[in-house]
């Protein structure tokens, strides 16, 4: 049965991958996106039949209200909150501008759009939060990154915190590492491609419930420490 999904972040990397898979699936892709979905030498996300919603920063409290007026009533039966972006401060280089930025889009981004859009869910929705391994404490033994790893470990707060406020309303919560992706924002070093991430966390996706909510995955199914 087609679902519609709504996905952020979805006009490169990951995000267009998962979105274009949920369309091949036969579902409705709604792409929110924060500037154009148009990429050089890839299917542009409008000629997949995604519908494209550009100009919509997940950090800005009046792009998200504004992309609540866009969606209006429209069910959505999976949100999946892929936005996020990465700096690299170290304690000899302690930027708190990118912190700060860091945290409004990784760590109130999801929550903003999830909130904004919870009238839009219903029971048997599903809502999915692109995290990092690098946002366990306990996983930590690196350091730096601080913007980065505060943000996600923020983010994984959050992440149970609504695991456990929505489990009530029949809405799980999947808190999600896609892996070490040959993305951008790794400089295309990694393990896997931006495709194979899309597939595992779809099938992530696919297996998250009422039993599992709010369990921090990596996207190859095991369970990461906090």
């Amino acid at each position: 049965m087609s679902q519609t999904i709504v996905i952020t972040g979805a006009n490169r990397g990951i995000g267009y991958h998962m979105a274009r898979l949920w369309k091949e699936r036969g579902n409705q892709v709604i792409a929110v996106c924060r500037s154009s979905a148009t990429q050089e030498g890839r299917e542009d996300l409008h000629d997949l039949g995604i519908r494209v919603l550009e100009g919509y920063d997940v950090s800005k409290d009046q792009d998200v209200a504004a992309l609540k007026k866009e969606l209006g009533d429209t069910p959505v039966d999976v949100l999946y909150n892929n936005a996020g972006m990465m700096e690299n401060e170290t304690l000899d280089d302690l930027n708190l501008d990118t912190m700060r930025q860091q945290f409004e889009v990784n760590t109130l981004g999801p929550l903003r759009v999830t909130h904004a859009l919870l009238d839009n869910m219903r029971e048997g929705s599903r809502v999915g939060l692109m995290t990092s391994r690098m946002g366990s404490i306990e996983d930590n033994d690196s350091g730096g990154r601080y913007g980065y790893r505060v943000s996600k470990a923020g983010l994984n707060a959050a992440g149970k915190s609504l695991a456990v406020d929505l489990k009530d309303r029949g809405i799980p919560v999947a808190i999600l590492h896609p892996g070490f992706v040959k993305t951008d924002m790794t400089g295309n070093n990694g393990d896997i491609t931006a495709e194979q991430a899309a597939h595992r966390l779809v099938q992530r996706m696919d297996e998250l419930n009422l039993d599992n909510t709010g369990t921090f995955w990596h996207s190859d199914g095991s369970v990461l420490p906090w």
